[in-house]
């Protein structure tokens, strides 16, 4: 892998990633553009004690463009974009409407690939393989920042979703705190390692092989299953099954399979609801430990993938019980979702 460092017309970095160590990066930004103006502000919930990003500049950011004007695209007849070259393998630039800057944290776009008409389902191995390295680039970059506690690394894809740019990208957020997900699942874990003196994460995965109902694949670095108390319709989460607690910890064996395992569960989502539906959308999500706080060494890197679609055309709506009381209630059994996945692999 070639990383090559350079900035934008207002400042900002952009990195490119490279699989061919010969390739030359020296393309300018010739956009005239605007220094960048955030207004990100962290504020703490009294009640719930969580923070909201109060972002108001986001309401300018770019929404659902025609594909001849995405700005995720490479510059090219005339056409300028966030991407100055005319082509790239992977791409990683500061976000223009960040929900977290400054002070309060750091937010990231990844580009896949540079075809727009691609999703990361259709990337080869080896592309796989270079985003993985990306991700882990920057979680190692980022958490050296003294604003940044925990590094997210995620891709919405999808209109149902939200997305607004259809060009296969993700994001990665530094916050500038332990998010309240990684709280609950800290806390678990304390308390599991006070009662049993065993690994929260560890016990789960094992309780899971063992059961085998909500198993979807299993490979000899990598497992992948329905937990038991799935909040989603079709939901996966994947571990390596050396625990490490982020992506900079991963072995090289965990690595070369990386690939392949993810891949397959993503051509398998796109298989869920039969020959003839849109993509499925999802949301890919990994799960890292944040730095310098207690129970790190109890975390485990996971992987969770997850789609709002619970049938043919009807999606999973948070209302009521979820929005209103954080109770969710889900309408396929966790050993149903785990069966049609592994229905869908021969498809």
């Amino acid at each position: 892998m070639k990383k090559t460092v350079t900035t934008l017309a207002d400042g900002r970095e952009l990195i490119y990633y490279d699989s061919a160590d010969d390739t030359v990066r020296d393309a300018v930004d010739h956009r005239p553009l605007d220094p960048v103006s955030t207004s990100s502000e962290i504020r703490r919930d009294p009640l719930l004690g969580d923070a909201v990003a109060i972002a108001s500049h986001r309401q300018a950011r770019t929404y659902h463009p025609p594909a001849d004007a995405c700005p995720l695209c490479p510059t090219r007849d005339g056409r300028l974009s966030e991407i100055p070259d005319d082509h790239y393998d992977v791409a990683v630039f500061e976000n223009r409407f960040p929900s977290l800057a400054g002070d309060s944290g750091r937010c990231e776009v990844v580009c896949f690939t540079s075809d727009h008409d691609a999703s990361f389902a259709d990337l080869t191995e080896e592309q796989a393989a270079l985003v993985l390295a990306a991700w882990t680039d920057r979680t190692s970059a980022l958490s050296a920042l003294d604003q940044v506690t925990q590094v997210f690394c995620f891709e919405n894809r999808g209109a149902e979703i939200g997305v607004t740019l259809g060009h296969p990208h993700g994001q990665i957020y530094g916050y500038p705190f332990v998010t309240p997900r990684t709280e609950l699942m800290l806390r678990s874990a304390a308390r599991h390692r006070e009662e049993t003196g065993g690994n929260l994460f560890d016990d789960v995965i094992a309780r899971e092989e063992k059961d085998g109902t909500r198993t979807v694949l299993t490979t000899e670095h990598w497992i992948a299953y329905v937990p038991y108390a799935a909040h989603w319709p079709y939901e996966v989460h994947l571990h390596p099954r050396r625990r490490v607690p982020d992506l900079t910890a991963l072995d090289g064996a965990a690595r070369t399979e990386f690939p392949q395992v993810y891949l397959e569960l993503l051509r398998r989502f796109d298989r869920i609801f039969g020959p003839g539906e849109p993509p499925t959308p999802y949301i890919s999500a990994w799960h890292q430990a944040p730095f310098g706080v207690p129970g790190r060494e109890d975390f485990a890197l996971h992987l969770e993938l997850f789609t709002i679609r619970r049938t043919s055309g009807k999606l999973k709506f948070l209302a009521g019980s979820e929005s209103g009381m954080s109770v969710f209630i889900n309408d396929v059994p966790p050993e149903a979702a785990a069966q049609r996945l592994r229905e869908v692999a021969s498809e």
